[in-house]
């Protein structure tokens, strides 16, 4: 039966990867991925061996519709991965995902690795209610998200690039106040996992002084 297979893999620590995602990738007929580069890797240390395809933002309009055809008249198992975690979530998938259910394939998705849940559940904010935004709009419509989540009372999570991490800090600052209570989580899962606490304010400042390295999840509380 056809059938598309989304696998979470992944963030940092490679024994994170579950077992049955090690069976659907042993068994697919197909690998899609963000960047098969980096999947070469994950497979090669599991000693998997199958086809790959690259789906990314800037090709996935048009590959997206032939994939969908092909998994249908080819009666094919295919496999998508993001570079790491959960395919869709801040990653390429949605559109796979969607088409592919308007499509009636048959679509499962594996649990495992995902960055926000770690940072999330690790912070020591509430958790029981949140907000999961993703990265910020870069330029247009940055303002209107930062007005939106200074009203917010749940706590948000956001992901960042260690380049920008004091730009967005700085404005979460601006927008939200300085004595916000926030966390942000670096380099999950790997040798160099940190957690640094305080308010946004305290966090700036210490981040100022120590220039982060790898990806960045800033867990920040709603207002009160």
């Amino acid at each position: 039966m056809p059938r598309l297979v989304l696998v979470a893999t992944p963030i940092g620590n490679l024994e994170d990867i579950t077992l049955r995602a090690l069976r659907v990738l042993k068994e697919a007929d197909l690998i899609v991925a963000e960047d098969t580069r980096h999947a070469s890797k994950l497979l090669q240390h599991y000693g998997i061996s199958k086809p790959l395809l690259s789906l990314h933002q800037h090709n996935e309009h048009w590959r997206v519709p032939q994939l969908i055809k092909r998994i249908i008249s080819e009666d094919l198992l295919v496999a998508a991965v993001s570079d790491a975690g959960t395919p869709g979530i801040a990653d390429p998938g949605f559109l796979l995902v969607r088409t592919a259910v308007s499509q009636h394939l048959t679509v499962e998705v594996l649990p495992g690795p995902c960055a926000f849940l770690p940072a999330l559940v690790g912070s020591g904010l509430p958790c029981e209610r949140f907000v999961f935004e993703g990265f910020l709009p870069p330029k247009k419509g940055r303002v209107v998200r930062l007005q939106a989540l200074s009203n917010e009372t749940r706590t948000f999570v956001l992901y960042e690039a260690p380049h920008r991490l004091i730009q967005t800090l700085s404005q979460l600052i601006d927008y939200l106040g300085g004595e916000r209570a926030a966390v942000v989580a670096r380099e999950l899962t790997k040798i160099h996992e940190s957690f640094t606490r305080g308010t946004l304010a305290e966090i700036k400042s210490y981040f100022e002084s120590h220039p982060p390295k790898g990806e960045c999840v800033i867990v920040v509380a709603g207002k009160s």
